[in-house]
């Protein structure tokens, strides 16, 4: 069980990030600023019933902006961080599934149902996507619809948008069509 949470906030291309450690390694990632991100993390952390309050710890999260900005700049297509996840047994095996697709790569809901031996789990998958806590990390963004399009992200499409087209999966000009 996690005895100490430090979090610390970064600039990114896509707006401030907070990211949150424990001593065995990033669990959270949120999209936004401190006073936006702290009360989410903070009910977030007290979902997961863990007893450590949230503190403010640069040299928790130092590894995890090291290599975010290495992405951010381009240098950087592999995350090599250790991470604790807190989820389902289902969240986690859709979690890690995610894992393996590979940058610039994308996958459909579908997609990742078949991986996991789940044919019929297509709107769970959506589901534990939704609940990723590490987003860009465990990279949610690469799940699309099976028609192609840019479904659901906790971020924002834009956000989703953004990097994707960091990765070179969307062609330059590409802007999302009106899905109605």
């Amino acid at each position: 069980m996690a005895k100490r949470l430090g979090y610390s906030c970064m600039p990114s291309p896509i707006g401030d990030l907070l990211l949150a450690a424990t001593e065995k390694g990033l669990c959270f990632i949120g999209f936004g600023n401190e006073d936006k991100e702290l009360p989410v993390l903070q009910r977030w952390w007290k979902k997961q019933m863990l007893p450590a309050a949230p503190v403010l710890d640069e040299d928790m999260t130092l590894e995890a902006r090291t290599q975010l900005e290495q992405y951010f700049s381009g240098e950087r297509k592999e995350f090599a961080l250790s991470l604790d996840m807190y989820g389902t047994a289902f969240q986690t095996k859709v979690w890690q599934e995610l894992t393996k697709i590979p940058y610039g790569e994308t996958r459909s809901y579908k997609d990742i149902a078949l991986s996991i031996g789940a044919i019929k789990a297509v709107r769970a998958i959506g589901g534990a996507n939704n609940c990723n806590p590490i987003p860009i990390i465990v990279p949610c963004h690469r799940v699309i619809g099976s028609n192609g399009a840019l479904v659901g992200y906790g971020g924002g499409l834009a956000i989703k948008e953004h990097l994707l087209h960091l990765e070179g999966v969307l062609p330059t000009g590409y802007e999302q069509q009106a899905m109605w």
